[in-house]
């Protein structure tokens, strides 16, 4: 989360990606940033036991909002 605050503080349009099991977190922490719509996009958790397999399609699944998100004028949340 500290990074994508450092980089749409330096302009560059970013998000973060993380499991449904961070949604609480997430939002705490980007507050405290001082980012409370930064851009984001949950997927499914967990992930650690995910086949490589299952996880291409986890990212073929997100990509859409991902690039829809990321290039989006308000990249809010």
């Amino acid at each position: 989360m500290h990074d994508i605050a450092d980089l749409e503080l330096r302009g560059v349009p970013s998000l973060f990606v993380a499991s449904s099991e961070f949604i609480n977190a997430a939002s705490a922490q980007a507050e405290a940033l001082g980012f409370p719509d930064i851009a984001r996009v949950f997927v499914g958790h967990p992930i650690q036991d995910r086949t490589d397999d299952e996880m291409r399609e986890l990212a073929e699944l997100s990509f859409p909002e991902i690039l829809r998100k990321i290039t989006s004028a308000s990249l809010s949340a």
